[in-house]
């Protein structure tokens, strides 16, 4: 059981998901073509209900979702986060008419969502970016007094998963120059706008990632995101939910490296005994087990918090995605060294693992960004006053 208190009820519902990921998702993963959305899958998760629980579900409940379908299949964890990272903004902030238009379809799989947010400079520093939202003229000149105001996108998006095939993205535009993160409003833009396209990358882990190219795409009041100028608030309160979440994707790929490690060392021999016989070899395996459960606790933590609404949310979130995608990394390596060269073999869990296991050190804000995240709550947080000495 882990550390942190599940009641029995959840524990079970993790096990059936995990068995369910084995089962029926992973063949569906197995056949899609690498670097491509795989619609099968994503029609899957929506049968199974899981992509409409991404709306109605809590933080810890994401959580265990994401840790229990990475355990078994990363590749549906994957698609099934990109559809609640690429929605979840229409779902908190959206207006009636773009919720009932996109979220039934997101929700039985039919259409496939992305977060549009990072840009070839401006990935890390989120608020630098420079996609251009100006005011559309020439609409402008002929609407009606009273009408709604319009604008023209125009520029490059890049590290997008998911495309170029969505059928729409969370799109995130600077609407007033010269004002950092106050000056940037957040679309839902349809695939089908004039004027944007898109190519695809190969990328180390085969998910479907792409670049965007806003050639003057048009976009009205109807299309905003909640406020104009308040964007930057949806894209971190969006990150703020689904950080945490990455630490429990990242969660679960220790622990099926961990478990795989358990297995290999109890069986393997070597010198006259067991792997596990070795000290050197079991004080490892303590190791990696005894890192799993500490991310365990601060992840289900986080999200503890984030349904509570405690005010530390951001500290939180970036603590837990730091811990348990660096933990991650580093079980998923020891578990590699352990296995010795059958790890390395094209076909094998921890071959697989070992190319998904970096990039979650990196997206959603990479380990440095969580870092001066934490520094800076810390800083800002009220602190008692003590007398000099």
């Amino acid at each position: 059981m882990p550390a942190f208190s599940l009641e029995p009820e959840r524990l079970a519902r993790c096990a059936r998901l995990r068995a369910l990921a084995a089962d029926r998702l992973r063949p569906l993963a197995e056949k899609g073509e690498p670097g491509r959305v795989n619609r099968a899958l994503l029609a899957e998760l929506g049968r199974l209900g899981l992509l409409e629980r991404l709306f109605t579900s809590g933080a810890l409940d994401l959580c265990l979702v994401r840790e229990s379908l990475a355990y078994a299949c990363t590749e549906a964890e994957t698609a099934l986060a990109l559809q609640g990272l690429g929605a979840h903004p229409v779902h908190a902030h959206g207006t009636p008419a773009q919720r009932t238009r996109w979220l039934p379809a997101v929700a039985d799989g039919s259409a496939v969502a992305a977060f549009a947010l990072s840009e070839p400079d401006a990935g890390s520093d989120a608020a630098a970016l420079t996609l251009r939202a100006a005011p559309d003229t020439a609409r402008a000149a002929g609407a009606r007094p009273g009408g709604r105001p319009g604008w023209r996108l125009t520029g490059e998006k890049c590290w997008i998963s998911n495309a170029p095939e969505a059928d729409f993205y969370t799109v995130f535009a600077r609407t007033t120059p010269g004002a950092g993160s106050r000056g940037i409003t957040a679309f839902l833009v349809p695939a089908d706008r004039p004027g944007l396209t898109g190519g695809a990358l190969e990328m180390l882990s085969p998910h479907p990632i792409g670049t965007l190219a806003f050639d003057g795409v048009p976009v009205t009041a109807d299309d905003v995101l909640g406020e104009v100028d308040r964007g930057f608030r949806v894209a971190m309160s969006t990150l703020n939910l689904f950080r945490p979440s990455v630490g429990a994707f990242a969660l679960g790929m220790a622990q099926a490296a961990l478990d795989a490690t358990l297995a290999h060392t109890a069986r393997r021999d070597a010198f006259g005994g067991k792997l596990s016989d070795l000290q050197t070899v079991a004080h490892q395996v303590a190791e990696m087990a005894l890192r799993t459960e500490a991310a365990r606790l601060m992840v289900y933590a986080a999200a503890t918090a984030y349904d509570d609404g405690a005010p530390d949310l951001p500290k939180r979130a970036a603590m837990a995605k730091l811990l348990a995608t660096e933990n991650a990394q580093y079980v998923v390596d020891k578990a590699v060294q352990l296995h010795g060269a059958r790890a390395l073999r094209r076909g094998h869990l921890l071959e697989h693992l070992y190319r998904e296991v970096r990039a979650p050190r990196i997206y959603e804000g990479a380990s440095e960004v969580q870092r001066a995240i934490i520094a800076k709550e810390l800083y800002a947080a009220p602190r008692p006053t003590t007398e000099a000495p």
